[in-house]
């Protein structure tokens, strides 16, 4: 498997100086950018302003996660941004045959085109649609809020989706979200995880470049 990808989340960062922020976890792979609409999810948060803000200070993969109703509204004003991977709720989008329409839409646009899913989501319907998807995204907490306890179960879904992924012999990325630390990306990365977003191990630590290189470490099997 390639070489763990770790995808900081702004959402821990100080707001006040994200400038900063952004270029103290430079040795990152990508950085993580949580879009609420306090609608899909009861929290608020970036928008397309702050991702344009921090693709101006970066040049590192800019890893867009909407968890907004309506995404397919929205995908061109994140690529425009600066969005180098648009990742969308299956639970946002009417059914599966328009999940596939956006994800190629989001293709279209030049930018990697992601799905995720709640906790509550079965991953078995998408199993046979992966080839759509440059990233699938599992959710380890419930999405809207940082700083939850990680949800060893959702690996199964990990597990399933690194099975058909290995067989089918495709490029599907495997990232996981929520409560990702030291404690947990091991098992994490076991179970099958490429990329691994980590907002409060990284943000709350004096050293967050520190961090970044613990989290990519403890991830390289």
């Amino acid at each position: 498997m390639s070489a763990p990808i770790i995808s900081p989340s702004i959402l821990a960062a100080d707001f006040s100086c994200l400038g900063e922020e952004v270029r103290a976890v430079s040795n990152a792979d990508w950085i993580h950018v949580d879009i609420m609409d306090g609608h899909f999810v009861p929290n608020l948060s970036f928008g397309p302003d702050i991702t344009k803000t921090v693709d101006a200070v970066t040049d590192q993969v800019l890893d867009v996660h909407l968890m907004i109703e309506e995404p397919e509204k929205w995908v061109e004003t994140y690529a425009a941004a600066g969005a180098d991977c648009i990742i969308f709720h299956a639970e946002a989008v009417a059914d599966v045959a328009a999940s596939l329409a956006l994800a190629e839409k989001i293709r279209g646009l030049g930018v990697r085109a992601g799905i995720s899913v709640k906790p509550d989501t079965a991953i078995e319907p998408w199993l046979d649609k992966l080839a759509s998807f440059d990233l699938v995204l599992v959710m380890s907490v419930e999405p809207g809020f940082g700083g939850q306890k990680f949800m060893p179960e959702m690996l199964d879904k990990v597990r399933a989706l690194r099975a058909v992924i290995d067989d089918e012999g495709l490029a599907t990325l495997i990232e996981i979200d929520g409560g990702i630390s030291a404690e947990t990306i091991r098992e994490s990365a076991m179970a099958g995880c490429h990329a691994f977003v980590a907002g409060s191990a990284i943000y709350k630590q004096e050293d967050k470049a520190g961090a970044v290189a613990e989290l990519r470490e403890l991830a390289t099997l």
